[in-house]
């Protein structure tokens, strides 16, 4: 008699609920630290909500059967980065405490680079986890980009929103979606996208020593997107034969240290 194959993902949705109940006592711990108002609320349960509805559909989609290490320590970035945008939502009305703000954001940055590490040495790393990884640090980058806007302007908001503008286009022009060679150019312009943000966010330099960094961090984003574009436009299917064929890493698709913008598909890679 054939065995029947179950899947339960009861105990990979607990997981994903703890950590909604952690970001949670988070924002409780803002609320009482520094009077969090109702749109720091607000936003950070909106943020918890849908990273735990999203993430939910996504391991019981691809019936993910662990969650594994890697995936905590996304998650847990996950939760910072709730805090954080609470925080920006906040500071419409009042600024945050520039100390917690940077601490919070520099954590979430830092994890960055941890969290590929460990799936590799614990041999656990899933496209779902790539793109989990690569979601979380897009949203960053772009909460920091409005938050340095309200002092500098809505160009910087150009930072965060162009990988978004991207995946849009690329509803319209599918050669968009294809995989890009590895660069360490397109990494190093990924990764200094954050710090030059929390930089500039800080107030730590001169005014016009922070717009400078954030004007450099606009420029070579802008040149890494159009020369990626220009790749996949010569490369497309269509144009002298099928697209070529290139090697695309499975845990560097974000925009930091560890994780690059290598892959920036609009639909949430399966394992």
């Amino acid at each position: 008699m054939a065995l029947i194959n179950t899947y339960d993902g009861r105990l990979l949705l607990s997981e994903t609920t703890v950590g909604a109940g952690a970001q949670v006592l988070l924002l409780a711990f803002l609320g009482t630290a520094i009077g969090l108002g109702p749109a720091g609320w607000l936003t950070g349960l909106a943020f918890g909500l849908a990273t735990w509805a999203v993430l939910n559909r996504a391991l019981l989609r691809t019936r993910t059967r662990t969650f594994g290490p890697a995936n905590r320590v996304t998650l847990g970035r996950a939760i910072l980065v709730g805090a954080v945008t609470a925080l920006v939502a906040d500071s419409f009305q009042s600024s945050p405490p520039v100390s917690l703000f940077v601490g919070l954001t520099a954590v979430a940055l830092i994890l960055d680079g941890v969290d590929g590490k460990v799936a590799r040495r614990t041999n656990t790393s899933t496209a779902l986890g790539a793109r989990f990884d690569m979601e979380v640090d897009a949203f960053l980058i772009l909460v920091l980009s409005v938050y340095v806007s309200l002092s500098m302007g809505p160009w910087v908001m150009l930072i965060g929103l162009m990988r978004y503008v991207f995946v849009a286009a690329a509803k319209v022009a599918p050669w968009l979606n294809n995989s890009l060679p590895h660069s360490m150019a397109r990494k190093t312009v990924a990764a200094v996208q954050g710090v030059f943000l929390l930089v500039a966010a800080s107030g730590l330099l001169p005014y016009a020593v922070g717009f400078g960094l954030v004007a450099l961090a606009l420029g070579s984003l802008l040149w890494s997107f159009g020369r990626d574009i220009a790749w996949l436009f010569r490369n497309r299917e269509g144009r002298g034969g099928a697209a070529t064929a290139v090697a695309s890493e499975a845990v560097t698709v974000t925009v930091s240290v560890e994780s690059s913008i290598d892959r920036r598909a609009p639909e949430l890679v399966t394992s």
